[in-house]
């Protein structure tokens, strides 16, 4: 806690556009947060590297990262946005804590377990740590809350098991941060495959519905989901397909599942898939329209990094005085 307003943070990858997912399950909760808490919002750069990157697509995704974040209604007056490799502190918190984090912990991740079967030729020692990383990027701002998607909480538990760990070896020093997980949205699934979470690396388009995708485009990619058989709009165990349209149609709508089965009574799948296709383009289009706007203005996005590094760095350094004069060095 800063103070005595309770502290949010939350960090988006430059890597790949942004998905349906990311601004259902995480983006689209964040502008809520700002009246009641003091919200960290970071564009995590350092993470990205974990997989090999084009460096001119990781410069240009992490200025579109950034404008995404206001165009989805960050306002960085009442948040502090910026980019991660700008505050060293997270970097240098990482070290630190990867000493407070163990072996076996890390190699009980299932994410290192998945990129490392995506990514043979490159399993890399940040690969590997990354959640440490991760960890320090919470607790770097004294986090109280952390909105995540369901398939980070493992994450979140190792960074709260870090916290414990260092507060009882030193005395008190970080709080010990909760998740925040919406009940809608916290895990869009892939369109062609709705057994597997949606990805912005996935290699069929088709599979992924971007949040700068044309309204077009988003139309056929609804129509084109893959469905089960029947054809009732009924959210039923074993029915992926139309369980996760349903899903997304609610994120969208805010209707509970039984408003949107009532509303789809007698009509079909062809239907329901038009009705999604729809509502998300026209839930996306201010957002498409103000993310053109603040994308052409480098210079106005270069002054909220600049700014939102230096609050964040000032916040960081309190932390991480705290933990050096704990560990013993000389501050």
């Amino acid at each position: 806690m800063l103070g005595d307003q309770k502290v949010v943070f939350s960090g988006v990858q430059p890597s790949g556009n942004l998905t349906i997912g990311n601004y259902l399950g995480a983006i689209k909760n964040f502008a809520a947060f700002s009246e009641e808490y003091r919200c960290f919002y970071c564009v995590v750069d350092m993470h990205a590297i974990t997989v090999r990157q084009v460096p001119a697509e990781l410069r240009r995704r992490t200025y579109e990262t950034l404008a995404l974040y206001m165009a989805c209604g960050l306002d960085p007056e009442k948040n502090t946005l910026f980019v991660q490799s700008h505050v060293p502190a997270h970097a240098e918190l990482a070290w630190m804590l990867n000493c407070y984090t163990m072996f076996g912990e890390l190699s009980r991740m299932t994410q290192f377990k998945d990129k490392s079967a995506k990514h043979a030729d490159n399993i890399n020692a940040g690969l590997f740590t990354y959640p440490t990383l991760m960890a320090a990027d919470i607790l770097l701002y004294q986090t109280d809350l952390v909105p995540v998607g369901i398939d980070q909480k493992q994450h979140l538990e190792l960074a709260r098991n870090i916290a414990n760990r260092f507060n009882q070896a030193y005395s008190p020093t970080f709080v010990v941060p909760e998740p925040y997980i919406a009940q809608s949205g916290m895990k869009i699934m892939s369109l062609t495959e709705p057994t597997a979470k949606m990805s912005k690396s996935d290699p069929n388009p088709n599979a992924v519905v971007y949040i700068l995708d044309e309204k077009d485009t988003i139309l056929r990619k609804f129509r084109r989901a893959v469905t089960d058989s029947g054809s009732e709009v009924k959210y039923e165990e074993g029915k992926d397909g139309i369980c996760n349209l349903i899903s997304i149609y609610r994120c969208l709508t805010g209707k509970s599942i039984e408003e949107v089965e009532r509303e789809f009574t007698g009509k079909g799948y062809g239907d329901f898939k038009n009705a999604c296709g729809e509502v998300c383009a026209d839930t996306l289009a201010p957002v498409r329209e103000e993310f053109a706007r603040l994308n052409a203005d480098k210079a106005y996005l270069e002054s909220v990094m600049k700014k939102g590094a230096e609050d964040a760095s000032r916040a960081a350094a309190r932390t991480l005085t705290k933990v050096k004069k704990k560990l013993g060095f000389v501050v």
